[in-house]
């Protein structure tokens, strides 16, 4: 190409996604090519996938058609979770030339820069359970947050997830690289850092470390304020770790992002959850216990809750036994998902699917008590004070940040 290349980034799903998303822009605009939108003509397009659901797999098909639509000479590359479970499926897509599945991610950047010689489509397959190196990635596109990937893969294997067939098993980058990696991005101007990964708290598989050993190295890191914890599996979050946040100053938040996707020890038992219900209500408890400051106003303790409703065999009783659960805890807000049928999945294979009709109208249900549960829990911190991080301008010179627990300001 004699002119700059033009590139352009569409990213779905997960943060974790959109932390490897930023890397590759970097890695590119350090090469001379100039990123573009995806809504405008591009030599590249480069769509970073989900495939949770299948709706996500329906999503990143009708953006594939789209960009091809937009610049039909411009090449398409796919890489991510999808390109991994139906590397077969993408390469039938016109206008596809190159496929990534998660396990090559890394390898992004020499690919597109070989591709001239390689002439017609390219697939790079990799079986992963042979994947045992992890991509280093964060995000530096915002004005002050960036999510910092520590962790990729998943040992645990949950009835309905097809995370450890598309991304392998639990494998982390060592604590000094990710420690040097908070510095890069302390020197950028972003003061939080948000840690990501599949299964953070199961973090040290590859190199023998601690989460908590990551979060004390971290917290030493100057130029960094905050930092949050995407997501962490409850029998993760262990005591150590909060009694640690509970009595030393630390640059953590009180934000948690736990999944519980069912209050019915039945329905956990057939997701193959490592956790009850009651042992769920406890942790809640303790980590209130232990971070709540009883001379503040209001509670200070964000907690945002994933609930899967409509697995199979889920009763109309046992959705009733999560819903009582989830008043009684009062988190601050639920990340709800009705439950996909994904291809490979012990649930997939199950007689008792439970009726579409029947998850939206449960979904609906959720979705009203939480936005009860966010009101009442904004309505308590009413009045009290707070440090807040802004984080853009808007239209008209108003500003929008958010408190240490997570209100939006």
């Amino acid at each position: 190409m004699s002119h700059q290349p033009r590139i352009a980034f569409v990213t779905l799903g997960c943060k974790l996604n959109f932390s490897e998303s930023s890397t590759f822009a970097r890695q590119f605009t350090t090469a001379g090519y100039q990123i573009v939108r995806p809504v405008d003509k591009s030599d590249w397009y480069v769509v970073n996938t989900c495939s949770v659901t299948e709706h996500a797999d329906k999503k990143c098909r009708n953006i594939i058609r789209k960009l091809h639509k937009i610049s039909p000479e411009a090449r398409i590359a796919v890489v991510g979770c999808y390109a991994q479970l139906k590397p077969t499926e993408i390469l039938e897509i016109e206008g596809v030339d190159i496929v990534l599945g998660a396990g090559r991610k890394g390898d992004l950047f020499e690919v597109i820069s070989s591709y001239e010689e390689a002439r017609g489509q390219v697939t790079c397959p990799s079986a992963i359970e042979e994947v045992h190196e992890i991509f280093p990635a964060y995000s530096s596109g915002e004005r002050t947050r960036s999510f910092l990937k520590v962790q990729d893969g998943c040992d645990y294997r949950c009835s309905y997830c097809t995370v450890p067939l598309a991304r392998g098993g639990s494998r982390n980058l060592p604590i000094a690289t990710l420690v040097a990696q908070a510095r890069e991005i302390a020197a950028k101007g972003l003061c939080e850092i948000v840690l990501t990964g599949v299964n953070i708290g199961d973090f040290g598989r590859t190199t023998g470390e601690s989460f908590f050993d990551l979060l004390k190295a971290l917290n030493d890191v100057e130029g960094i304020a905050r930092y949050r914890i995407s997501s962490i599996e409850p029998n993760l979050l262990t005591r150590e770790i909060l009694e640690w946040m509970a009595s030393a100053p630390t640059k953590f938040l009180p934000h948690f992002h736990i999944p519980l996707q069912s209050g019915c020890d039945r329905t956990l038992n057939a997701m193959h959850r490592r956790y009850t219900a009651q042992m769920f209500e406890d942790k809640i408890a303790l980590v209130r216990e232990l971070l709540e400051c009883p001379e503040e106003r209001g509670s200070r303790v964000f907690f945002g809750i994933d609930v899967i409703v409509g697995f199979p065999g889920e009763s109309e009783e046992d959705f009733e036994t999560t819903y009582r659960l989830l008043e009684r805890v009062k988190p601050a807000f639920l990340h709800i998902f009705p439950y996909s049928r994904r291809p490979g999945t012990p649930a997939a294979e199950r007689a008792d699917q439970v009726q579409e009709s029947v998850k939206t109208e449960r979904v609906a249900r959720l979705e009203q008590l939480s936005d009860r549960l966010h009101a009442a829990f904004c309505l308590a911190n009413k009045g009290r004070e707070a440090e807040v991080l802004f984080e853009s301008a808007n239209k008209g010179g108003m500003m929008f940040g958010y408190t240490d627990n997570y209100i939006r300001i």
